[in-house]
């Protein structure tokens, strides 16, 4: 008879948290998650599967356009943004009550409300305490705001999908991929965008050939996209009717733009304030619970997994942790998660994703003897539709074998090919393999397996 109330307490439902506890739950261990908010975390309640919805949302507003080439004639359309601000949250809610039955059918005890240490063996939430032999914090993270004159005027992605009214004026302070993606967001619903970054192009650390189309596709799309390299120049202020934002612009020129609302996507951090970790003496280096491989912390019986870790903030990532800590731990089945080579999708527009080295990456580790594959070219629905629209399309190899070291695409579609393309990667696969790969005809992946 064990002398703790459980196998493993879980502390957060979100992605890794119901993952490694079900499958935990399974091998048998007695197991107990807290959650003080919607079960499912930020990717389900206000992240990757609200806003995928808010971007399909936001394709809608071409297609009148784009149906005339097709011999369609169908008139431009009015958009409801309470409706579907609604009908996300009813998604949302849906998911969350999924989630629980999960939790339930896998014998998995639901507390509800925020956990904190007491000690190395105890969380507490509310008044009451509870023991565990072993511990799995999975947090996640919460975004973060920079501290600059007048930010308490600007929303962050959490609010992003409660706003009560939609606003026609908008802007976006923030070059990274929750930025880039609101900004096609809300331009598709109709909204004026203006994108700030501080950067020479947006996405930094993608492959220069990703972050140079994206952006050139977003120009064409109507988002004003401006740069701010001196950001203690950027203030806002709230006025009677709207919100200004004043900076000085690349060229030191002083900027103002007036807007309904103003989202702050400049970055995220570990959610770590309200879990008392010291009183657990579990150690955290810049704001992250610090982990080995088997993500376990100094604490040998406490593990840390997901965001709150900050090694790959990605949802499939907290996921594959969760499951290999409970195979490991609870299955006797070791197995540590590679963080190299994983594929991710920007769902900006027009959309991104890659898998592997950038070209710049690459050629610091191999010199010259990388080689570069590219095409880009207009995508056959367009020849009818019409519009700006361009696919980019990169392989990056090395050595005589030709080994394939990155993929990179910018256009439709591009995450569902990146995510089949990933494989070659994975397997440590060769251009011969793809030149050997019968191509798919009429299709936009086809240009993988014909490069040359």
């Amino acid at each position: 008879m064990s002398d703790f109330d459980y196998d493993l307490f879980v502390i957060g439902a979100g992605s890794g948290g119901l993952a490694a506890s079900k499958r935990a739950a399974k091998y048998g261990a007695k197991v107990a998650i807290a959650e003080g908010d919607l079960v499912g975390g930020t990717c389900v309640i206000r992240g990757c599967v609200p806003k995928k919805l808010m971007v399909y949302a936001s394709h809608f507003s071409h297609f009148s356009h784009e149906s005339a080439g097709y011999g369609w004639t169908i008139p431009a359309g009015t958009f409801d943004w309470a409706k579907l601000r609604d009908a996300i949250q009813t998604e949302v809610m849906r998911l969350n009550k999924l989630h629980i039955s999960f939790l339930e059918k896998n014998n998995v005890e639901l507390i509800s409300g925020f956990a904190r240490f007491v000690d190395a063996h105890t969380v507490a939430v509310g008044d009451r305490q509870f023991t565990a032999e072993r511990i799995l914090i999975s947090v996640g993270g919460e975004a973060t705001k920079p501290n600059l004159a007048g930010m308490e005027h600007a929303i962050t992605s959490k609010e992003m999908f409660l706003l009560p009214k939609f606003p026609q004026r908008f802007a976006v302070i923030g070059g990274g991929y929750i930025g880039v993606e609101f900004a096609g967001i809300m331009r598709g619903l109709g909204a004026e965008v203006t994108q700030i970054i501080r950067d020479r192009a947006i996405l930094r650390g993608f492959d220069d050939d990703v972050r140079n189309n994206v952006q050139e596709g977003m120009g064409h799309h109507g988002i004003n996209l401006q740069t701010c390299i001196d950001s203690s120049t950027l203030a806002i202020t709230k006025e009677e009717n709207n919100l200004a934002i004043t900076f000085n612009d690349a060229s030191g020129k002083p900027q103002i733009v007036n807007v309904d609302a103003v989202l702050s996507a400049t970055g995220r951090k570990p959610n770590l304030a309200p879990l008392n970790l010291e009183n657990a003496g579990i150690k955290v280096i810049n704001n992250a619970i610090a982990v080995r491989e088997d993500s376990s912390t100094n604490q040998p019986h406490i593990y840390a997994i997901g965001d709150c870790t900050d090694r790959v903030n990605l949802t499939p990532v907290a996921i594959a942790e969760g499951r290999a800590f409970a195979d490991t731990v609870y299955g006797h089945t070791p197995r540590f998660i590679s963080h190299t080579n994983i594929p991710s999708a920007v769902f900006s527009q027009p959309e991104a994703a890659t898998v592997g080295l950038t070209e710049e990456q690459a050629r610091e580790l191999y010199g010259d003897r990388v080689k570069v594959y590219k095409t880009k070219f207009r995508p056959m629905f367009y020849s009818l539709a019409g519009g700006e629209a361009k696919t980019m399309m990169k392989l990056i190899v090395v050595g005589e074998e030709e080994r394939v070291l990155g993929l990179h695409m910018v256009g439709k579609e591009a995450a569902e090919i990146i995510q089949g393309m990933a494989l070659v990667i994975t397997m440590g696969g060769c251009k011969k393999d793809l030149d050997n790969t019968m191509a798919m005809h009429p299709t936009a992946a086809e240009e993988f397996v014909t490069l040359s």
